[in-house]
């Protein structure tokens, strides 16, 4: 049941500004590994998703592009919450928040050339 909600939170997440589709899609694929092993090996085949799990299986690795996209979208979203936030520190919080995670994300080795 994890790895299917957490799947489907990481697909409403493509479209939906704030909510994060890689760990989403990342959480389902070591539930999936645990307890479905057909969805598992459908995350692995799958043409977006199949890379990124591999390489994070295997090396702990997040590709130059995903990071790139990921802190751009949390870029978005800091300037969304500023615009729009009742209180600036409501938008201060967040962004502090993506702030830790784009140190984090990039903190990540890249994965090896294919």
């Amino acid at each position: 049941m994890l790895a299917y909600a957490s799947l489907g939170l990481g697909i409403v997440g493509i479209v939906v500004p704030g909510l994060p589709t890689v760990p989403f899609v990342l959480l389902s694929a070591f539930a999936a590994a645990r307890g479905s092993q057909r969805l598992h090996a459908r995350l692995l085949a799958h043409r977006q998703f199949g890379p990124m799990i591999r390489d994070w299986q295997a090396h702990g690795a997040v590709s130059r592009r995903a990071k790139r996209l990921a802190v751009g979208m949390m870029s978005v979203c800091a300037v969304i919450m500023f615009l729009t936030a009742p209180k600036w520190w409501m938008a201060a919080t967040g962004t502090g928040f993506m702030t830790v995670v784009a140190i984090w994300l990039w903190a990540r080795p890249e994965p090896p050339p294919r």
